[in-house]
């Protein structure tokens, strides 16, 4: 498979919709609190559809954990869990990457975007292998917004060269409204965010309400979670 090709960036919402998968493949858990605490096992599993890869997936090839490469924008550590569906075990050495866009809706290595271009560069994107908890974390900052999108985070899930589940993460209106009114660059922007969730057609249609994450704020930093099961089976 040639992770390395690229898509155009206009894409129109027929062509997204058409290219994502029709099967539902990820199970979203939730734990009683916070997602993952201690790396404990979460305690009811949910099925949910997989979202859309989107036009601005490459693979780096970095293995990092801190990613921002001095993106301005509000601290934000995000923590994923990866368990199986059917026993909510967790799974561990899977391969997870992440790729989002900056504080000023660009993502890296795409030329010709409305918000900007960054051909070349790498921001914003990493891989981890999750640990015998099936977790990994990522050093990044809050997603910034572009025409037509609610804030997100992109998340792939990869095991022996095979995408287990692609789909997108999700953050609470209210924190995002918090964050974009009180830090930059988000509040220095001169065009305003024309998409919130409940406006954002990829939101609707492929199950954004399942993988909103669990957020916590301290001193104008953000910490991040979600729990993301998958179903190898197909009994799930």
């Amino acid at each position: 498979m040639d992770r390395k090709k690229t898509a155009k960036r206009s894409v129109s919402r027929r062509q997204v919709l058409a290219g994502a998968a029709a099967a539902a493949s990820a199970i979203h858990a939730w734990s009683a609190g916070p997602a993952l605490a201690g790396g404990a096992k979460p305690k009811v599993c949910i099925l949910t559809p997989e979202a859309v890869e989107g036009p601005f997936y490459f693979d780096p090839e970095l293995v990092r954990g801190a990613i921002a490469e001095g993106r301005a924008g509000a601290p934000l550590a995000l923590t994923l869990q990866v368990v199986e569906a059917e026993t909510c075990a967790a799974l561990n050495k899977v391969r997870v990457d992440i790729w989002h866009c900056d504080g000023l809706g660009v993502y890296s290595g795409y030329a010709r975007q409305e918000t900007g271009s960054a051909k070349g560069e790498t921001f914003l994107r990493g891989t981890q292998f999750a640990d015998a908890n099936g977790r990994v974390a990522f050093d990044t900052i809050y997603p910034g917004w572009y025409p037509g999108r609610t804030p997100h985070i992109h998340f792939k899930v990869i095991l022996d060269d095979k995408d287990l589940v692609t789909g997108q993460l999700y953050f609470p209106d209210s924190v995002s409204e918090r964050v974009y009114a009180t830090h930059s660059p988000y509040r220095d922007r001169k065009q305003e965010r024309d998409t919130v969730n409940a406006n954002d057609f990829i939101f609707l249609e492929r199950g954004g309400a399942d993988t909103l994450a669990d957020i916590e704020e301290a001193g104008g930093s953000y910490r991040a979670s979600l729990v993301i099961g998958i179903d190898r089976t197909g009994r799930a």
